[in-house]
């Protein structure tokens, strides 16, 4: 298994003998603009993308797990081939769908059956929370996916969330050998984190003290605060830097 930071959630994941492009966000820097209501008002992506667009659809299928433009902005939708296989939570269907993408395939249940299989690959749709209380509702629904194949490490993509009950049961659940988490402490000016904070990734790395963790969804995006420096730190200072991956933009990690 390979996985390439491009920036922010944006990766390519060589799984399975197949190339995923994960959480595509193909905007030039400053195209888009701030997050509303952010203390950092820069406009948005933060940094250019470090590889060619034609490294990024050079891949076999898109996983989403959810449709926030840091996500999948008008780039990837203008850009993605219309065949591309796209595996995505079931809310967000229509809305491919209806950019004219024909290969849509909604991940319906989350642990009630053993996910979608496709080409030897096993996609488990899992929860997650974008926020808490009533700020969590208004962000809409998010997905993490655990993939599963022979011969390769079972791995987490967690999305778009904070550390819950949805998280504590996936783990448990399916124990997964690397868990990809979305850090960033992103938040509003209320309303406290919308992703994962160095607390929320050392919460992680607790339950299961064997597996390793990759931390991205940093330092691209206006709206998220804390720094790849500030996570080393923390994690230094609990002794867990030794199985934790915080990637450049660009950077290739092989497991």
């Amino acid at each position: 298994m390979r996985i390439k930071l491009i920036r922010h959630a944006t990766s390519i994941l060589q799984y399975g003998g197949k190339k995923f492009l994960v959480d595509p966000m193909l905007s030039s820097a400053r195209s888009m603009a701030p997050v509303d209501f952010s203390p950092n008002t820069q406009k948005n992506p933060l940094v250019e993308l470090p590889v060619t667009i034609e490294e990024l659809l050079d891949v076999n299928a898109v996983l989403l797990t959810h449709t926030h433009r840091d996500h999948f902005d008008e780039g990837a939708a203008r850009l993605l081939p219309k065949k591309i296989p796209i595996f995505c939570q079931p809310e967000d269907e229509r809305k491919i769908a209806d950019l004219g993408f024909t290969k849509v395939y909604p991940v319906q249940e989350t642990f009630a059956w053993e996910g979608f299989a496709w080409e030897g690959i096993n996609i488990i749709r899992t929860g997650g929370q974008h926020g808490s209380g009533d700020l969590a509702k208004k962000m809409g629904p998010v997905s993490g996916y655990i993939l599963d194949a022979a011969g390769e490490p079972k791995v987490y993509f967690a999305g778009d969330t904070i550390w819950c009950s949805e998280i504590e049961v996936a783990l448990n659940k399916y124990h997964p050998n690397i868990s990809v988490l979305y850090g960033g402490a992103a938040q509003f000016l209320e309303g406290g984190p919308i992703t994962m904070t160095s607390e929320d990734v050392i919460q992680v790395c607790r339950k299961i003290s064997n597996m390793n963790v990759v931390v991205v969804h940093l330092e691209a995006f206006n709206h998220c605060l804390e720094t790849r420096d500030e996570i080393k730190r923390a994690l230094d200072i609990r002794g867990l830097s030794d199985r934790v991956w915080i990637p450049e933009n660009g950077e290739l990690i092989t497991f």
